[in-house]
């Protein structure tokens, strides 16, 4: 029997609350074991990552940054569909690969370094660089970054299901979740009160990123994982068009993929408020910091919440924050057609309760997608599912850019359609039952 050290039970005792005695239902009794000190592991190795995520986001950080070394504006369009397409597509071909490995830990861990490789490109882009030139190879920093999460995304999943029991795996992730937004909200407030410093701050919030995810990587090989199956990774290729059977063979997956994939507006939506709520491109530059510390406050008061609801029903937490997503859109067009647009809170507020949708999304669809199928295919479904929603992404967002061209208001409402659909897709589901 493993007895953690008394310091790491009980802070383990201390976010998980559970006084019922249970034992574990769905993992090893070794892992049930090594369970205090693998949830600290996880909270830790993924708050890191999370944290690099923030401080590098594409959606603000590094398209503040590419515009102020004069990158074109098509290269800086491209910096969201690289990470969140490039972080998905391939998965469907990696997931075999990832299960002929007996640990998948070594497969985190190595994407983790390859997301610190990405980030420190695109520092040293930032460095020595201007225009297109720097723009084009943060580009090929992020397309490396993006391919190394994918990675991460098919083998996280399947490292927590066998190291941490149904129950609290949402709560891991919200510990991770609420401590990184911390530190994000810490960037924040550096951007605001030295607005003058700005470049200096961003350049070493992407340096800090690397090094986060670099930490990450060595804190995640110290995981106690056991072994586990390791079929199907003679032919990644032929093993993706085979494992596609399983939208045909299993409705509660296709089912949630449907609910993930409208709940995708949730993502998306965010540059289309803030083009709401100022029609100067320049203003929405000059308040970096703010729109930094509005997400990071959205994840520090949400993340730890949203995985508690999680545990008890994954299913609940999707259809909530759809509907939560759709009334914080349906807010921003209110505000938008009256002079309250114009005022201090309005928006940020509308942008607020939008972020905290959208972690409430991140969280509830991990939760219900580990939940909801054994070890055995645990990998396989994820790398379905979110391959599917990369397609997904890829048509939403170019169908979002042609619904622009009617102005930033129609796509808000077409986004806002999506997320109420994803709440009636996810009522759909079935409930598995965590409590």
């Amino acid at each position: 029997m493993h007895n953690p050290r008394p310091a790491v039970r009980m802070a383990y005792d201390m976010l998980v609350s559970e006084d019922d005695g249970r034992m574990c239902r769905d993992i090893s009794d070794e892992a049930c074991n090594h369970q205090p000190q693998n949830f600290m592991r996880h909270a830790l190795a993924l708050g890191l990552s999370k944290s690099a995520d923030g401080l590098a986001d594409p959606k603000l950080v590094l398209s503040w940054l590419m515009t102020h070394l004069g990158a074109p504006t098509a290269l800086v369009g491209l910096l969201v569909p690289i990470r969140e397409a490039g972080a998905l597509l391939p998965q469907l071909f990696t997931a075999a690969r990832i299960r002929a490995m007996a640990q998948r830990k070594w497969v985190w861990a190595a994407a983790a370094i390859g997301q610190g490789i990405g980030a420190a490109i695109i520092l040293a882009a930032a460095l020595v660089l201007q225009g297109g030139a720097a723009g084009g190879v943060i580009l090929l920093g992020l397309t490396l970054l993006a391919l190394s999460r994918s990675v991460a995304s098919v083998a996280y999943k399947d490292v927590l299901g066998k190291t941490i029991d149904k129950g609290q795996r949402g709560t891991v992730t919200g510990v991770a979740g609420s401590w990184s937004a911390m530190v994000v909200i810490i960037f924040a407030l550096v951007l605001i009160l030295y607005s003058d410093m700005r470049a200096g701050i961003v350049l070493g919030a992407v340096a800090l990123a690397a090094g986060a995810w670099l930490l990450s990587g060595l804190v995640f090989t110290g995981l106690a994982e056991d072994k586990g199956a390791q079929s199907g990774g003679a032919n990644g290729f032929a093993a993706a068009i085979a494992n596609l059977r399983y939208l045909r063979e299993d409705s509660q997956l296709a089912r949630f993929i449907v609910a993930r994939g409208l709940l995708t507006s949730t993502a998306l939506a965010p540059p289309y408020l803030v083009v709401l709520a100022s029609g100067d491109g320049g203003a929405a530059l000059e308040g970096l910091g703010a729109l930094v510390l509005a997400s990071a406050l959205a994840a520090l008061l949400s993340s730890y919440v949203w995985g508690r609801l999680a545990d008890k029903s994954s299913r609940q937490v999707l259809i909530w924050t759809g509907i939560c997503g759709a009334a914080a859109m349906a807010l921003t067009l209110f505000f938008s057609a009256t002079d309250l647009a114009a005022t201090i809170w309005a928006m940020p507020v509308a942008l607020f309760g939008l972020m905290i949708a959208h972690q409430g999304v991140r969280l509830g669809r991990a939760t219900y997608l580990v939940d909801m199928v054994g070890q055995d295919r645990r990998a396989i479904y994820t790398a379905i599912a979110n391959t599917v929603i990369g397609v997904i992404l890829l048509a939403s967002g170019v169908f979002g850019a042609l619904a622009a061209l009617a102005g930033a208001g129609a796509t808000m409402a077409l986004f806002a359609c999506m997320a109420a659909g994803g709440a009636l897709a996810a009522s759909g589901l079935k409930e598995l039952g965590n409590g």
